[in-house]
């Protein structure tokens, strides 16, 4: 089967599940071709099953904006008809699904087709999908693709809740590959407390929904109670308030670590006691799976999909949004308690190993499957 693969290359929740998705049936053998702006963040380009492919927009000045959806669709057309692809799978409604219904237009001109599957992974329903600019075009290309799958139930709801779908949604959650975690040479904990001090972590691209002045405000009821350190890993706008915070509280200073983008971020997960992820919105909580694969509980809000991998009173705890409080609370009850810690540790592991890449790798083989059969029984396709 060959298998084309349009998502953000950038680091973020679709970016990344695009592609490990795409390197773990290249893995199997199947032929993956990705087409994207950049070469995605974690992609192994020395696969030979792998191809890239990149989307070049030809500036001009009649245009206020570069017409980037135009140059996708154009690609996508020349890449389906040069490598035969039997499959396109968009990660993201705007624009990769919207861009993949324009190609497979001028792909019916040459009398040719190809069954398009589009995967919802978030803020492209929750926020982008619903500006009146996009909410349209939004619901057309989810409408127009012969198979949909969301990340999470939550997720799930949210569409059907907001959007007249028209067809099943199959909910295929995120995943991850334990082996990843296997075996690794772990940082000195040194490097960042001290033998009596818990370590507090929190992984995001900063932005306003991830809400880290409230992972702030956290760490500093904390601290009080608990000897311990944060470390904060990402960048983003909200970095802001981040070096605010540390202006107003310079006692602090010491005691957080910002360490911006890293390549080592699953050993340092390792050495940690706790995740914070108190976001206003998430579709599942890729950044919560990562903790516990990593042996690390988490402390989150209760948003969106996360419920369906943080267990409350198993893998941590969850509050509301915005009940800085009773995360604070539920921070200090688990770090105060080596008992409770250690067991929590060990639940999220066990959560992680439920939702390892080799139990749902065979859930998108097989949904590739049908919906290659399926569009070929069509008599419009035949």
């Amino acid at each position: 089967m060959k298998i084309g693969i349009l998502c953000y290359p950038t680091y973020g929740g679709s970016g990344i599940v695009a592609t490990e998705l795409g390197m773990s049936l290249a893995n199997k053998g199947y032929e993956v071709h990705f087409i994207s702006s950049a070469l995605p963040a974690r992609l192994d380009i020395t696969n030979p099953n792998i191809f890239f492919h990149k989307v070049n927009v030809q500036t001009y000045p009649l245009f206020q904006y570069q017409p980037y959806d135009i140059a996708l669709s154009s690609m996508i057309y020349r890449v389906v008809n040069l490598y035969k692809l039997d499959l396109l799978h968009a990660h993201y409604a705007i624009p990769y699904a919207y861009a993949a219904f324009t190609a497979k237009q001028m792909l019916k001109e040459d009398n040719n087709d190809i069954p398009l599957v589009t995967t919802l992974h978030g803020t492209d329903i929750t926020l982008v999908g619903q500006h009146p600019s996009y909410k349209h075009a939004v619901e057309f290309s989810i409408n127009q693709s012969d198979a949909i799958t969301s990340v999470s139930e939550s997720l799930k709801k949210d569409t059907l809740q907001f959007f007249h779908i028209k067809k099943e949604i199959q909910v295929i959650t995120n995943f991850i590959d334990n082996t990843e975690f296997e075996d690794l040479n772990e940082c000195q904990r040194t490097q960042f407390a001290s033998a009596d001090e818990k370590i507090l972590i929190h992984v995001s691209n900063l932005r306003p929904v991830k809400r880290v002045e409230e992972v702030l405000q956290i760490f500093k009821s904390v601290e009080k109670k608990v000897k311990s350190k944060l470390i904060i890993i990402g960048e983003g706008p909200d970095m802001e308030k981040v070096n605010s915070f540390l202006e107003e509280n310079p006692e602090l200073i010491s005691k957080i670590r910002l360490l911006g983008k890293v390549n080592d971020l699953y050993r340092i997960l390792r050495l940690s006691d706790v995740f914070l992820l108190p976001s206003e919105q998430e579709s599942f909580g890729l950044a919560a799976l990562e903790a516990m694969a990593a042996n690390t509980p988490v402390i989150s809000s209760n948003a969106g999909g996360i419920p369906e991998v943080n267990i409350q009173g198993e893998t941590g705890f969850l509050a509301e949004i915005g009940n800085v409080e009773a995360m604070s609370n539920y921070t200090i009850k688990l770090l105060s308690n080596e008992e409770l810690l250690t067991q929590m540790k060990i639940n999220a592991k066990e959560q992680a190993i439920r939702f390892d890449l080799k139990n749902i790798l065979p859930i998108y083989e097989d949904m590739y499957k049908k919906t290659i059969e399926n569009f070929r029984k069509e008599p419009a396709k035949a």
